[in-house]
Formats: structure tokens, C-alpha cells, sequence
């Protein structure tokens, strides 16, 4: 007899990841307007209109992140990685735009890609990562 373990998974793709936010429009601002990411989805849904989702992601990126109001968390305390091929040119260029809260340098830790961290108003994490080379 066959359990779901013995079937292989039908996932194919991480397609959202969610960040609570505390203010809506505050982090769509953010995310859009310092950190230069498009807005892929910002519709009202439920009977009334009265629920938000919005969905912002970096130029060409197949995987999204959703702000969400506070539903079972409270704002902050996620974090998620974002890949780039120029990890100084993005921190130099995040570092000018200022009123940002990123990392004064990035890191190079032995055994581990050149990174940097920055965090958005509510405290949620995005680490920048040096993408592996194609091979």
C-alpha cells in the first residue's frame, strides 16, 4: 500500500513568500521606491473588499514576496535571500540611496557566498547574495 510519502511531490516552484507587515502602503513604498522592485499584484479581496494582497519581486524574478497585515504574527522577524551577480555594486547602490538599515559592508565568510543584510521599516530580513556562477 502506497502512503503520500511514496509519491513524489507535485510542488514545482516557491512562488510567494510573505512578510507581515505592519503598514501596507508603508512597505509597498519601501520595497518599490528605495529597494527598486516591481509591484506584481495589489488587489482587495473577500465579500466586501475589505482584505489587501500585495505582492512586490526584483526585476525578472519568478518567485514574489507578499506584504501582509498582521494575521497570526506580528510585523517582523522573517527573512528571506535574493540573489544578485554584483553583491558590491547592489550594496553600493542601496548604501546611496540612504534611509535604508543595510549592513555597513558585506560579509565574506570562508565557505560562504559574499553577502549582505538589510531590513525593512517592520524588521524583516532580506539578505542579499552573491548568485552561484552557471555552470
Amino acid at each position: 500500500m502506497s502512503t503520500p510519502t511514496d509519491a513524489p511531490t507535485t510542488v514545482s516552484n516557491i512562488g510567494v513568500v510573505m512578510f507581515t507587515v505592519a503598514d501596507q502602503d508603508a512597505a509597498l513604498a519601501f520595497y518599490r521606491d528605495r529597494l527598486g522592485w516591481e509591484v506584481r499584484g495589489d488587489t482587495s479581496f473577500g465579500e466586501n473588499g475589505e482584505h489587501r494582497w500585495v505582492e512586490v519581486a526584483p526585476p525578472g524574478s519568478v518567485a514574489r514576496l507578499a506584504l501582509n497585515p498582521p494575521m497570526f504574527d506580528e510585523p517582523g522577524g522573517s527573512s528571506i535571500g535574493v540573489e544578485t551577480t554584483d553583491v558590491l555594486g547592489e550594496h553600493r547602490r542601496l548604501t546611496a540611496i540612504g534611509g535604508i538599515d543595510v549592513e555597513p559592508e558585506p560579509m565574506r565568510t570562508p565557505g560562504a557566498p559574499l553577502m549582505f543584510m538589510l531590513r525593512d521599516p517592520d524588521g524583516n530580513t532580506v539578505v542579499v547574495v552573491e548568485a552561484p556562477a552557471a555552470g
